[in-house]
């Protein structure tokens, strides 16, 4: 399992179905399905945590502020900075255990010594986008809602980046992939991260399973003719790391080469020592 490394982030403990989180100064406390496990919680910091998020029976659920948590703080990392709040469905803008994977496209990039683009797909609040714009990279970001590139571009500006190559788009990611094709642009490497279920500006619904395929067979042809990389990461429970290994292996090696390599990835928990996977991530290096 690949884990990220933090210094603003920690995952300090897990036990019943939660997990006890460090996001800079502020401790929350947010659920987990994953945690089947009943350890004792000895750590004082259960105790200390500034807010908890408490899942509905009927879905959904709220944040319950237990002390004083900013509407908006800031954590860093690598020389970036993002700004975090309490969102719904227990969210704070990053997910920290993606670390991993920024810091590959950047060493990735780095080690070019060539001008590289980059297409981010499912951007978000475009930790991803800023890593590798740091990195060299001119990068396209694209995202459906326009609150989370706007999101993005506040954390360019936090890390001071906004003078970088960085074009923000707010698009259904599969037009987008469509119109660029027409349009013949071409990317050196591609990153998505979509999600199970969304919908795009437009209210196009995007199911992660019935149409996964057909993205991956649209970013083809605006690959340029010597890419670095292809990453692909999912939180569907559904779709194993050997399925999105295969997937690229089939779709990208016979016309790139390269190789493929897929596992999860996740978290060290302070506590025990352990990791707890918090996804699954695909890649095709050429």
């Amino acid at each position: 399992m690949r884990t990220a490394d933090w210094q603003d982030y920690e995952l300090i403990d897990t036990s019943g179905g939660e997990r006890l989180e460090r996001w800079g100064d502020v401790l929350l406390i947010r659920p987990d399905p994953q945690i089947i496990w009943e350890t004792p919680r000895k750590d004082p910091r259960w105790k200390q945590a500034g807010a908890r998020y408490i899942r509905s029976s009927s879905g959904g659920g709220h944040w319950e502020i237990l002390r004083g948590v900013p509407p908006v703080w800031n954590i860093g990392w690598q020389g970036m900075t993002f700004r975090l709040k309490t969102m719904g469905f227990k969210h704070t803008g990053i997910f920290p255990e993606q670390a991993v994977n920024w810091q590959y496209a950047m060493e990735k990039i780095r080690a070019a010594h060539r001008p590289v683009s980059v297409l981010n797909l499912f951007g978000y609040t475009g930790a991803a986008s800023l890593a590798c714009a740091k990195a060299g990279a001119k990068v396209c970001h694209v995202d459906a809602s326009k609150g989370m590139v706007q999101w993005a571009k506040e954390n360019a500006a936090a890390s001071g980046l906004s003078d970088r190559p960085v074009r923000w788009l707010v698009d259904d990611c599969m037009k987008f992939v469509q119109r660029e094709q027409r349009r013949g642009h071409r990317y050196d490497a591609v990153i998505m991260d979509p999600p199970s279920y969304g919908r795009g500006p437009g209210g196009e619904v995007w199911k992660l399973e019935e149409q996964l395929y057909a993205l991956v067979q649209m970013c083809i042809p605006i690959l340029s003719e010597q890419p670095l990389f292809f990453l692909l990461n999912s939180y569907t429970t559904g779709l194993s790391p050997a399925v999105m290994e295969y997937l690229l292996g089939v779709m990208l090696q016979p016309r790139f080469g390269g190789q493929v390599s897929a596992g999860e990835i996740g978290l060290r928990v302070s506590s025990t020592g352990r990791s707890l996977p918090c996804g699954s991530t695909a890649i095709a290096e050429f």
